[in-house]
Protein backbone atom coordinates (compact mmCIF):
# COMPACT_ATOMS: atom_id res chain seq x y z
CA UNK A 1 0.00 0.00 0.00
CA UNK A 2 1.27 2.97 -1.11
CA UNK A 3 0.41 5.93 1.31
CA UNK A 4 0.29 9.33 -0.45
CA UNK A 5 0.08 12.33 1.17
CA UNK A 6 -1.67 15.66 -1.38
CA UNK A 7 -0.16 18.87 -1.06
CA UNK A 8 -2.26 21.61 -3.55
CA UNK A 9 -4.07 25.10 -1.97
CA UNK A 10 -7.24 24.74 -4.47
CA UNK A 11 -9.65 22.26 -2.67
CA UNK A 12 -11.72 20.81 -5.61
CA UNK A 13 -7.76 19.78 -6.82
CA UNK A 14 -7.28 17.82 -3.63
CA UNK A 15 -10.65 16.43 -4.02
CA UNK A 16 -10.69 15.46 -7.27
CA UNK A 17 -6.73 13.79 -6.71
CA UNK A 18 -8.26 12.35 -3.64
CA UNK A 19 -10.93 10.43 -5.53
CA UNK A 20 -8.36 9.03 -8.14
CA UNK A 21 -6.16 7.96 -5.82
CA UNK A 22 -8.05 6.21 -3.46
CA UNK A 23 -9.70 4.53 -6.23
CA UNK A 24 -6.66 2.74 -6.71
CA UNK A 25 -6.57 -0.69 -4.00
CA UNK A 26 -2.54 0.00 -3.78
CA UNK A 27 -2.63 3.41 -2.68
CA UNK A 28 -3.82 5.38 0.19
CA UNK A 29 -4.80 9.07 0.98
CA UNK A 30 -3.19 9.79 4.00
CA UNK A 31 -3.55 13.61 4.20
CA UNK A 32 -4.51 16.66 2.49
CA UNK A 33 -2.58 20.16 3.01
CA UNK A 34 -3.49 23.63 1.54
CA UNK A 35 0.05 25.00 1.93
CA UNK A 36 4.00 23.88 2.38
CA UNK A 37 4.07 24.11 5.84
CA UNK A 38 0.81 21.75 6.09
CA UNK A 39 2.58 19.52 3.80
CA UNK A 40 5.78 19.35 5.51
CA UNK A 41 4.07 18.32 9.17
CA UNK A 42 2.24 16.15 7.55
CA UNK A 43 4.33 14.27 5.82
CA UNK A 44 6.16 13.73 8.85
CA UNK A 45 2.89 12.93 11.63
CA UNK A 46 0.53 10.97 8.81
CA UNK A 47 4.07 8.80 7.50
CA UNK A 48 3.42 9.30 4.15
CA UNK A 49 5.38 7.53 1.39
CA UNK A 50 4.80 10.28 -1.29
CA UNK A 51 4.29 13.63 -1.79
CA UNK A 52 1.82 14.64 -4.54
CA UNK A 53 2.87 18.76 -4.63
CA UNK A 54 1.77 21.56 -5.86
CA UNK A 55 4.62 24.16 -6.77
CA UNK A 56 2.35 27.32 -6.10
CA UNK A 57 0.71 27.20 -2.15
CA UNK A 58 0.50 30.01 0.33
CA UNK A 59 3.13 29.94 3.28
CA UNK A 60 5.16 28.00 2.11
CA UNK A 61 5.75 26.99 -2.02
CA UNK A 62 6.21 23.59 -2.75
CA UNK A 63 9.81 23.93 -3.75
CA UNK A 64 10.55 24.93 0.24
CA UNK A 65 8.38 22.06 1.13
CA UNK A 66 10.12 19.78 -1.09
CA UNK A 67 13.48 21.08 0.85
CA UNK A 68 12.57 20.77 3.91
CA UNK A 69 11.31 17.31 3.27
CA UNK A 70 14.28 16.11 1.73
CA UNK A 71 16.77 17.91 4.29
CA UNK A 72 14.69 16.04 7.35
CA UNK A 73 17.06 12.52 7.84
CA UNK A 74 13.45 11.35 9.40
CA UNK A 75 11.68 11.83 6.04
CA UNK A 76 14.43 9.73 4.06
CA UNK A 77 12.16 7.15 2.63
CA UNK A 78 9.45 10.02 1.43
CA UNK A 79 9.48 10.85 -2.47
CA UNK A 80 8.39 14.42 -4.09
CA UNK A 81 6.21 13.79 -7.11
CA UNK A 82 5.40 18.18 -8.20
CA UNK A 83 2.92 19.10 -10.44
CA UNK A 84 2.99 21.90 -12.29
CA UNK A 85 0.67 24.13 -14.65
CA UNK A 86 2.86 24.26 -17.38
CA UNK A 87 5.49 21.71 -18.08
CA UNK A 88 7.84 25.19 -18.94
CA UNK A 89 7.68 26.18 -15.28
CA UNK A 90 10.98 27.29 -14.42
CA UNK A 91 10.29 25.92 -11.00
CA UNK A 92 10.31 22.58 -12.28
CA UNK A 93 14.35 22.83 -12.21
CA UNK A 94 14.45 24.24 -8.69
CA UNK A 95 11.80 21.75 -7.22
CA UNK A 96 14.76 18.65 -8.52
CA UNK A 97 17.33 20.43 -7.16
CA UNK A 98 15.44 20.86 -3.99
CA UNK A 99 14.73 16.84 -3.83
CA UNK A 100 12.09 16.17 -5.98
CA UNK A 101 11.92 12.95 -7.73
CA UNK A 102 9.70 14.07 -10.74
CA UNK A 103 7.17 16.47 -12.34
CA UNK A 104 3.58 16.46 -13.74
CA UNK A 105 1.61 18.76 -15.60
CA UNK A 106 -1.53 19.03 -14.06
CA UNK A 107 -3.69 17.96 -17.05
CA UNK A 108 -1.95 14.54 -17.14
CA UNK A 109 -4.67 12.14 -17.84
CA UNK A 110 -5.65 10.20 -14.39
CA UNK A 111 -3.96 6.73 -15.62
CA UNK A 112 -0.50 8.44 -16.12
CA UNK A 113 -0.80 9.84 -12.82
CA UNK A 114 -1.26 6.79 -11.06
CA UNK A 115 1.45 5.50 -13.00
CA UNK A 116 3.96 8.18 -11.46
CA UNK A 117 2.86 7.56 -7.87
CA UNK A 118 4.20 4.23 -8.64
CA UNK A 119 7.41 4.90 -10.33
CA UNK A 120 8.44 7.65 -7.88
CA UNK A 121 7.13 5.35 -4.92
CA UNK A 122 9.39 2.64 -6.16
CA UNK A 123 12.23 4.83 -5.93
CA UNK A 124 12.54 5.49 -9.76
CA UNK A 125 12.42 9.41 -11.00
CA UNK A 126 9.74 10.91 -13.57
CA UNK A 127 11.90 12.03 -15.76
CA UNK A 128 10.74 12.21 -19.76
CA UNK A 129 13.71 11.97 -22.45
CA UNK A 130 12.33 15.38 -24.31
CA UNK A 131 10.28 18.31 -22.21
CA UNK A 132 12.87 17.75 -18.45
CA UNK A 133 15.92 17.31 -20.45
CA UNK A 134 15.16 20.34 -22.30
CA UNK A 135 13.55 22.52 -19.41
CA UNK A 136 16.90 21.29 -17.75
CA UNK A 137 18.98 22.77 -20.09
CA UNK A 138 17.62 25.93 -20.89
CA UNK A 139 17.26 26.94 -17.55
CA UNK A 140 20.53 25.79 -16.26
CA UNK A 141 21.98 27.88 -19.59
CA UNK A 142 20.93 30.99 -18.35
CA UNK A 143 22.70 33.61 -16.31
CA UNK A 144 21.10 33.28 -13.33
CA UNK A 145 21.74 29.74 -12.83
CA UNK A 146 23.39 29.03 -9.94
CA UNK A 147 26.84 27.56 -10.20
CA UNK A 148 26.89 23.64 -9.76
CA UNK A 149 28.98 20.96 -8.46
CA UNK A 150 31.54 21.84 -11.43
CA UNK A 151 33.78 19.99 -13.53
CA UNK A 152 36.07 18.49 -10.83
CA UNK A 153 32.51 16.79 -9.68
CA UNK A 154 33.13 14.20 -12.82
CA UNK A 155 36.76 13.05 -11.58
CA UNK A 156 35.54 11.14 -8.90
CA UNK A 157 33.58 9.14 -12.36
CA UNK A 158 34.79 6.68 -13.95
CA UNK A 159 34.65 6.83 -17.53
CA UNK A 160 31.95 4.04 -17.70
CA UNK A 161 30.33 6.21 -14.80
CA UNK A 162 30.38 9.40 -17.16
CA UNK A 163 28.56 7.82 -19.77
CA UNK A 164 26.01 6.23 -17.91
CA UNK A 165 25.69 9.79 -16.32
CA UNK A 166 25.13 10.95 -19.74
CA UNK A 167 22.67 8.63 -20.68
CA UNK A 168 20.33 9.25 -17.21
CA UNK A 169 20.57 12.89 -17.95
CA UNK A 170 18.69 12.33 -21.36
CA UNK A 171 16.41 10.32 -19.27
CA UNK A 172 16.93 6.69 -20.15
CA UNK A 173 16.00 4.14 -17.90
CA UNK A 174 18.43 1.00 -16.80
CA UNK A 175 17.05 -0.50 -19.57
CA UNK A 176 17.55 1.73 -22.32
CA UNK A 177 21.13 2.64 -20.63
CA UNK A 178 22.29 -1.48 -20.62
CA UNK A 179 21.40 -1.21 -24.15
CA UNK A 180 23.18 2.00 -25.17
CA UNK A 181 26.43 0.59 -23.61
CA UNK A 182 26.05 -3.32 -24.02
CA UNK A 183 25.20 -3.72 -20.48
CA UNK A 184 22.87 -5.85 -18.82
CA UNK A 185 20.03 -3.94 -16.50
CA UNK A 186 21.57 -5.40 -13.64
CA UNK A 187 24.88 -3.77 -14.26
CA UNK A 188 23.48 -0.12 -15.11
CA UNK A 189 21.81 0.05 -12.38
CA UNK A 190 24.50 -0.82 -9.88
CA UNK A 191 27.07 2.10 -11.76
CA UNK A 192 23.83 4.14 -11.57
CA UNK A 193 23.89 3.49 -7.37
CA UNK A 194 27.36 4.09 -7.63
CA UNK A 195 27.39 7.47 -9.07
CA UNK A 196 24.51 8.55 -6.94
CA UNK A 197 26.57 7.31 -4.00
CA UNK A 198 29.39 9.21 -5.02
CA UNK A 199 27.80 12.84 -5.89
CA UNK A 200 25.90 12.21 -3.09
CA UNK A 201 22.63 12.95 -5.20
CA UNK A 202 19.31 11.42 -3.71
CA UNK A 203 17.69 10.05 -6.69
CA UNK A 204 18.06 10.17 -10.62
CA UNK A 205 16.62 13.33 -10.75
CA UNK A 206 19.38 14.49 -8.80
CA UNK A 207 22.03 13.26 -11.21
CA UNK A 208 20.14 14.63 -14.15
CA UNK A 209 20.89 18.20 -12.79
CA UNK A 210 24.13 17.62 -11.57
CA UNK A 211 25.07 16.38 -15.49
CA UNK A 212 23.82 19.30 -16.66
CA UNK A 213 25.55 21.50 -14.32
CA UNK A 214 29.18 20.03 -14.28
CA UNK A 215 28.77 20.62 -17.89
CA UNK A 216 28.59 16.67 -18.82
CA UNK A 217 25.74 17.20 -21.11
CA UNK A 218 25.67 20.93 -22.45
CA UNK A 219 22.55 22.74 -22.78
CA UNK A 220 20.61 21.90 -26.07
CA UNK A 221 22.37 23.71 -29.25
CA UNK A 222 25.45 23.02 -28.04
CA UNK A 223 25.67 18.77 -27.97
CA UNK A 224 26.60 16.57 -25.67
CA UNK A 225 29.79 16.77 -23.39
CA UNK A 226 31.83 13.80 -22.08
CA UNK A 227 34.93 11.93 -22.75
Amino acid sequence: MIRVLLADDQTLVRAAFAMLVGSDPEMEVVGEAATGLEAVALARSARADLVVMDIRMPELDGIGATRLIAADEDLAGVKVLVLTTYDTDDHIVEALRAGASGFLVKDTRPADLLAAIRTVAAGESLLSPGPTARLIARVLSAPRAPAGPGPGALGMLSERERQVLALVARGLNNTGIAESLGLSPLTAKTHVSRIMGKLRARDRAQLVIAAYESGLVVPVGGGAGGS
